[in-house]
C-alpha cells in the first residue's frame, strides 16, 4: 500500500508538469489522484482547536466609498448644457441663456435607460467651460434661472438627483474649474471663493453625493489661475463624506491617461499621487494607465469615452456599436478600471434612440457572455489551502461564490500558487475572468490559464498581469475538461475571489488585433503561439 501510495504521488508531481505528456487512459482519474493527495496530506496534518487567522492585508487599502465605487463597474456620464443648442464642444460662454430650452426634458428617462441596461451611477455636467449652470445658483446670472425654460423655475440637477434617488442610483456632479463666463476668473483668490461656493450649493442641496469628477480644465492662452485642489477636496469630503473625487490624480479615483476609454494590459490601483499633477501637461500617460506596483496611494482608475464622436449631442453625429462597447468593455472594466461612458441627452431633453438601442444591444451582449459561468458546478481542487483542507473559511470553491469578501488563500511560503479546476464536462469557452478581493490589497503580479488537451498535455491558453478588483481575458476559442489557474508572481501570498469561464460568441480575434491607438494587443499581452515544445497554443491578439 505504501509504495502505491508513493507511486500516486509520482504521478500527480509529474501531471503538474506543463510538458509531461499523460496517456489517454489515465485522463478519467486526473480528479482521482488529486483528491487521494490531499486525503493523505489531510490525515498528516495536526489536529488544531484554534482557527488559522485571515492572512494580513497588504498595503495601500481601498477605502469603503472606493470599494463601493469600484463595485459599480459602469456608471452613465451626461453631458448637457447650452452646447447642445449651439451644436459646440466648448462653449464660449456668450452664448444667451435663452438658447437653453429642452422643452420635453424627462430626467426619469435618462435614469431608466442607465439602470435598465447595466449602470448604476450617473454623473451629470452640472456646469461645463462655458459657466452655464443646470442649477439656479445664486451666485452667478448665467444658469437656467435666465433662460425661460420652465418660466426660470427649472432645475436640471434637482430633476436628475430625484430621478436617480427614486430609481436606488447613485448620482455625481462635474463642475467645472474653467468658467468662461463669470468675470472674476483670473482673481485666483476670488474665484477659487466662487468656486467653492458653487460646490457647496451642489453638494448641499441635492441629497447623498456619490461622485464629484474634477479636472484641471483651463484652456491654451487662458488668464493666469491657480486652482485650489486641496481646499476643494476637503470641502467635499467634510460635506458628502462618502463621495469619491476624481482627477488626474485623485485623491480617491484617477484619470486613465485617455478618452478612448482604454486602461494598460497591466494596471495597478496602486500610485503615487505626487507623480502626476492634475492638469499637468507633462503628465506621463502610461503612468496613469498603469498604475504603480510600489505606489503609496489607493487609486484606482476611471476610463472615460463618449458614445458618440463628441462629448455633447450633435446631430449629425452617431454612436458606436454595441460589439464597438464590448470591446471597451474588456479593455477597462476588464483591466481593473470602472467606465465612465457619455451618452449625451439631445436637445429636445431625452437621450436619443439611436442611443438607446445601442446600449440595449451592449447589454444583451453582456448578458449572453457572463450569465453563464461553466466554472459554477466545477471541481476545485488546490496546491494548498490555508489552515489545510479542512478549514473552509479559504477553500478554493469560494472562488464560485459571487463577490469580493470571500476567497481562496494557499498556506505560507509555498513555490507554487495553483488552481485545479475539473468542468466536470468538455467546455468550449474563450473568456476569462478572474478576481482579487482588494480590500486585502492588490497583489498578483502575473499568471496563466493552462488547459488539458487531447494528447493529455497541458497547454498555456492566455498569461496575464494584473488582476485588481476583475480581470477579463479574452483568446481564441477552445474545448477542455480540465484548467489550471496559476499564479506565477505577487507580492505576497495571492488571494483569489472569483473566477469564470465564459464563451463569447460575438468578438473575433484575428492573428493581430492591436489597439489601432495604442499598437498594443486585445489583451495587451500576446496569447502564446503554439509551439513544438508545449509553450502554448492559440493565436497572438
Amino acid at each position: 500500500m505504501k509504495k502505491n501510495m508513493k507511486t500516486r504521488l509520482s504521478f500527480s508531481t509529474k501531471i503538474h508538469n506543463p510538458n509531461h505528456k499523460i496517456q489517454t487512459s489515465t485522463l478519467l482519474i486526473f480528479p482521482i489522484q488529486t483528491f487521494l493527495i490531499q486525503l493523505l496530506c489531510s490525515s498528516l496534518t495536526p489536529v488544531s482547536s484554534n482557527q488559522t487567522p485571515p492572512p494580513l492585508p497588504i498595503l495601500p487599502l481601498p477605502t469603503a466609498f472606493q470599494l463601493q465605487w469600484q463595485n459599480s463597474n459602469m456608471a452613465l456620464f451626461f453631458h448637457f448644457g447650452t452646447n447642445t443648442f449651439t451644436d459646440s464642444e466648448w462653449g464660449t460662454g456668450q452664448a444667451h441663456p435663452t438658447i437653453f430650452n429642452p422643452t420635453k426634458l424627462n430626467a426619469s428617462q435618462w435614469i431608466h435607460v442607465a439602470k435598465d441596461t447595466g449602470f448604476s451611477r450617473v454623473l451629470l455636467t452640472a456646469k461645463h467651460h462655458d459657466g452655464f449652470c443646470l442649477w439656479p445658483s445664486e451666485y452667478t446670472d448665467y444658469s437656467v434661472r435666465s433662460s425661460g425654460w420652465r418660466n426660470g423655475n427649472g432645475d436640471v440637477v434637482a430633476d436628475v438627483a430625484a430621478a436617480a434617488g427614486e430609481a436606488g442610483v447613485g448620482f455625481g456632479i462635474y463642475l467645472s474649474p474653467w468658467d468662461r463666463h463669470e468675470l472674476c476668473y483670473g482673481d485666483t483668490l476670488r474665484y477659487n471663493q466662487h468656486y467653492l461656493a458653487q460646490m457647496t450649493e451642489l453638494l448641499t442641496r441635492y441629497g447623498e453625493i456619490k461622485d464629484v469628477f474634477l479636472d484641471g480644465a483651463k484652456g491654451e492662452g487662458e488668464k493666469n489661475m491657480k486652482y485650489f485642489f486641496e481646499s476643494w477636496f476637503s470641502l467635499i469630503h467634510q460635506l458628502q463624506p462618502g463621495a469619491a473625487i476624481f482627477s488626474d490624480s485623485g485623491p480617491d479615483t484617477r484619470w486613465v491617461g485617455n478618452e478612448q476609454g482604454v486602461a494598460g494590459s497591466t494596471c495597478w490601483s496602486l500610485f503615487n499621487q505626487s507623480v502626476i499633477e492634475i492638469g499637468g501637461v507633462d503628465n506621463d500617460p502610461q503612468y496613469q494607465k498603469q498604475g504603480d506596483p510600489f505606489g503609496l496611494d489607493w487609486v484606482p482608475a476611471l476610463c472615460d469615452v463618449s458614445i458618440r464622436p463628441g462629448w455633447f449631442w450633435h446631430a449629425s453625429e452617431h454612436p458606436k456599436s454595441a460589439r464597438k462597447l464590448l470591446e471597451i468593455y474588456y479593455k477597462s472594466v476588464g483591466r481593473n478600471c470602472k467606465l465612465l461612458l457619455n451618452v449625451p441627452p439631445n436637445s429636445s431633453g431625452l437621450i436619443s434612440a439611436e442611443d438607446i438601442q445601442v446600449l440595449r444591444e451592449f447589454s444583451e451582449l453582456r448578458h449572453s457572455i457572463f450569465s453563464h459561468n461553466f466554472a459554477a458546478s466545477a471541481s476545485l481542487n488546490a496546491s494548498s489551502t490555508r489552515g489545510g483542507i479542512q478549514d473552509t473559511r479559504f477553500s478554493p470553491n469560494k472562488v464560485l461564490e459571487e463577490g469580493i469578501h470571500t476567497y481562496w488563500a494557499p498556506e505560507e511560503n509555498q513555490s507554487k500558487w495553483i488552481l485545479y479546476i475539473n468542468l466536470k464536462k468538455l467546455v468550449s469557452f474563450n473568456v476569462l475572468q478572474v478576481q482579487e478581493p482588494i480590500h486585502m490589497g492588490q497583489r498578483v503580479i502575473k499568471f496563466h490559464l493552462e488547459a488539458l488537451n487531447r494528447d493529455g498535455l497541458w497547454k498555456s491558453v492566455v498569461n496575464g498581469t494584473t488582476i485588481g478588483y476583475q480581470r477579463l481575458l479574452l483568446f481564441p476559442k477552445l474545448k477542455s475538461q480540465y484548467l489550471k489557474l496559476v499564479v506565477d508572481k505577487s507580492r505576497a501570498e495571492p488571494l483569489i475571489s472569483y473566477l469564470g469561464i465564459y464563451l463569447d460568441p460575438v468578438t473575433v480575434l484575428s492573428e493581430d488585433m492591436p489597439d489601432k491607438k495604442s499598437g498594443t494587443y486585445f489583451n495587451g499581452t500576446q496569447v502564446l503561439r503554439s509551439a513544438m515544445k508545449n509553450d502554448s497554443q492559440s493565436a497572438t491578439m
